[in-house]
């Protein structure tokens, strides 16, 4: 049991690692519509913004994204509890 507790622990810091790495995109995207004035398209900045929080929670066309984590993390919490 301890093995496949430790298997799931692996896998749940492989998602909560992927996702974390991704958050750099997040904070990017927040930084230029923070950075915009008065003459920028705050709706585009805006979209865009919400597109990378889109992707990082969904993981894109690739990947499992926080989707991913949370999976990850139920599985951890079953073999936990048993």
């Amino acid at each position: 049991m301890a093995e496949g507790l430790d298997e799931a622990r692996r896998k749940l810091d492989d998602e909560y690692g992927q996702v974390r790495r991704r958050l750099d995109k997040i904070h990017t995207a927040l930084d230029r519509v923070d950075a915009a004035g008065p003459e920028d398209d705050l709706y585009a900045l805006l979209k865009d913004l919400e597109d990378v929080v889109k992707e990082v929670r969904t993981g894109g066309i690739v990947g499992s994204g926080a989707r991913g984590h949370r999976k990850a993390l139920e599985q951890y919490r079953e073999r936990k509890d048993n």
